[in-house]
């Protein structure tokens, strides 16, 4: 890309942001051939102005959607979750070492675990530990980090190092919204950042999704997926087509009750 003036050097760090939710000083440095304290000094203005927010190193798009609390999540779609964690917890092998996600589908897995033995299972989620915690018969690990309070997960550096030291059999992801071509979509930059690595250390990648949430672009922030992925959802068969299309294995589970 030709060198920019300042004006135009933030406009284009605006649209980038708005169109591909990820926005890193490494990045954008190297896109628009400027130092590291050239583009926080862009970023630093940006945000003063309200067009972007700033993140763990990096920016990102403001967004028009609020995010609801994994407390108000928890009732939404109850019957879907529920069917969606007892699959999943039909996959996991004894003597597997399971990685879990934040998010209120990931906790209703970690129910379904809780009284399985001889699994190694590691989580970003308080919500999950909480319904680990009681088992005699699991061995129950915590990445740490920085927690969210509105989504009870832990995120950051710290979460993302630990991360890189570790490998597992099975990871299960949570969600605000999944789309064909982009992946995992979130509220924050640091949550799609660890989802993607989340995704790097396992055998085996599954997102668990409500029907709802295919297809929903709400937020900037986006985790792509690695080849060979897995969504396990409840819905309309149109609304799993452009999954299908791009190759990814789709368990689309009818919804019953109990």
């Amino acid at each position: 890309m030709a060198i920019l003036n300042p004006r135009r050097r933030r406009e284009e760090i605006v649209r980038l942001a708005t169109t591909s939710g990820l926005a890193t000083v490494v990045d954008l440095a190297e896109t628009f051939g400027v130092s590291a304290s050239t583009v926080r000094r862009d970023l630093a203005q940006l945000e003063a102005q309200r067009q972007l927010a700033r993140t763990y190193g990096g920016a990102m798009a403001h967004y028009a959607h609020a995010e609801s609390s994994l407390r108000q999540r928890i009732g939404e779609a109850f019957e879907a979750k529920q069917a969606i964690a007892r699959w999943a917890a039909n996959q996991v092998e004894p003597g597997e070492s399971i990685l879990l996600d934040a998010g209120s589908t990931v906790a209703a897995l970690a129910h379904e675990l809780r009284n399985r033995s001889h699994l190694a299972i590691t989580t970003t989620s308080l919500t999950a530990l909480n319904e680990l915690s009681g088992s005699e018969d699991l061995t129950v690990h915590c990445l740490g980090g920085t927690l969210r309070k509105i989504s009870q997960g832990l995120v950051g550096p710290i979460a993302e190092t630990v991360l890189e030291h570790l490998s597992f059999d099975r990871a299960f992801l949570g969600a605000d919204s999944v789309d064909a071509e982009r992946g995992i979509c979130e509220a924050d930059l640091q949550q799609t950042r660890l989802k993607e690595l989340m995704a790097q250390r396992a055998e085996h990648v599954y997102v668990l999704v409500h029907g709802e949430k295919l297809g929903r672009r709400p937020f900037h922030a986006w985790a792509r997926m690695p080849i060979g992925w897995t969504l396990v959802t409840t819905a309309a068969q149109a609304d799993v087509e452009p999954f299908l299309n791009r190759g990814v294995t789709v368990i689309n589970l009818p919804v019953t009750s109990r």
